[in-house]
């Protein structure tokens, strides 16, 4: 045996396979060569392994990658996820990011080149400008605001008489044959259209004077007018005038004490009692036709839907109050011959259409509107018409 130690019999001899080998090379081929200090003599003579170890020095840092491709501007764009591998293996590094988007400019604000004209608002002097910054018209409760027939005729100053016209007239003479018919038939069945009469008449006058809705005065003047018809029935035609006139009576003073009871300014109760009472008024003596003999209902209603159908013809006014007159003494003979009154249908032909033009004429005044020619301009001209008829019928019968 030999006391020289090995070292190095073997070495470069047969060199392993080192997969780290190149990497640690190259690493120390860029490294300048240190001085190793001197070793002592006992470690010359040891054996020394030199087999390779996990490396634990920082690799260098690698060349960015070049950053051609740019996420889309708006997204903030996160770097890869940092695996690892093997040692010596180099880590990738962090994308920059991307620069910021500026800032978007804002398009200079519309403005409409047409200016709308300044509007008034109905029934009022006062202008009303259009909201332009907002493109919408002037503010209204429902909507946009038709004008009325009603609105034009008083913004140009034209007469406050505007007829029903042949609509309204229609109704009238429906209503009318209605309750000509019913009258021949009986008295129980004329009482189904002299409450649709006596509703409507209620209804009407009240929006006739620009009251509306005004349920509780509508309702009171009906109430009132069934009454009377309960107490005509109950009492009977030969004590028809205390019946009316006492329903009459008695509501007048209702009326009175409910408007003493409300709070409203002088004024207004004052201006309600007079409504209430003229409508519950025209309720009640429209029960007139209950209490009239059955011939002179059958020839009255008759006249009063001729007369006002003739009424609204399309002819001067004076014409045609003469064209619907005589339509209504003829109606009255023509009618009268098929009843015990005979000729003298014409006077009570005559007398209940000069009371049915009056309603006529008072269903027209004061600008009114659709709704009223449809309610007192049908209701009026045969409430009107009940105490002609009544008082007729009795100085004929």
């Amino acid at each position: 045996m030999s006391d020289q130690p090995y070292e190095g019999r073997y070495e470069g001899q047969y060199e392993g396979y080192d997969p780290y080998s190149q990497p640690q090379q190259q690493q120390r081929q860029g490294q300048p060569q240190q001085q190793q200090p001197p070793q002592p003599e006992w470690q010359q003579h040891t054996q020394q392994w030199e087999g390779q170890t996990w490396e634990t020095q920082v690799q260098p840092s690698m060349p960015a990658a070049d950053t051609t491709y740019l996420p889309p501007q708006g997204y903030q764009a996160y770097p890869e996820p940092q695996t690892y591998g093997t040692v010596g293996q180099p880590q990738p590094q962090p994308q920059p990011l991307p620069r910021e988007a500026p800032a978007p400019t804002r398009a200079p604000e519309w403005t409409p080149a047409y200016q709308p004209p300044v509007q008034q608002a109905p029934g009022t002097g006062s202008a009303v400008t259009p909201d332009t910054a907002s493109g919408y018209g002037p503010p209204t409760v429902t909507g946009n605001a038709r004008v009325t027939d009603a609105q034009r005729a008083r913004a140009e100053g034209r007469s406050p008489i505007i007829e029903p016209g042949i609509q309204p007239a229609a109704l009238t003479a429906v209503l009318g044959l209605l309750l000509s018919g019913t009258a021949a038939i009986g008295q129980y069945a004329l009482v189904v259209p002299l409450v649709l009469l006596q509703a409507v008449t209620a209804a009407g006058w009240f929006r006739l004077n620009g009251m509306w809705p005004a349920r509780q005065g509508i309702a009171l003047a009906f109430l009132g007018a069934v009454t009377a018809d309960v107490a005509l029935l109950a009492a009977g035609r030969e004590n028809a005038p205390a019946a009316i006139l006492g329903t009459l009576g008695v509501w007048v003073l209702l009326t009175l004490v409910l408007q003493l009871r409300s709070h409203a300014d002088p004024d207004t109760r004052m201006y309600g009692l007079m409504a209430t009472v003229t409508s519950a008024a025209l309720a009640i003596i429209a029960t007139g036709h209950l209490a009239a003999e059955p011939d002179a209902v059958t020839v009255g209603a008759a006249a009063v839907a001729v007369a006002i159908l003739a009424r609204a013809l399309p002819l001067p006014t004076a014409a045609s109050v003469v064209v619907a007159l005589l339509a209504a003494a003829g109606a009255g003979i023509a009618v009268g011959g098929m009843t015990d009154l005979g000729s003298k249908g014409a006077f009570l032909g005559l007398g209940a259409g000069v009371c049915a033009l009056i309603g006529h004429r008072v269903a027209s005044y004061d600008y009114p509107s659709r709704f009223v020619h449809f309610t007192a301009g049908v209701a009026l001209p045969l409430a009107a018409a009940a105490p002609a008829v009544y008082l007729l019928g009795r100085a004929l019968g």
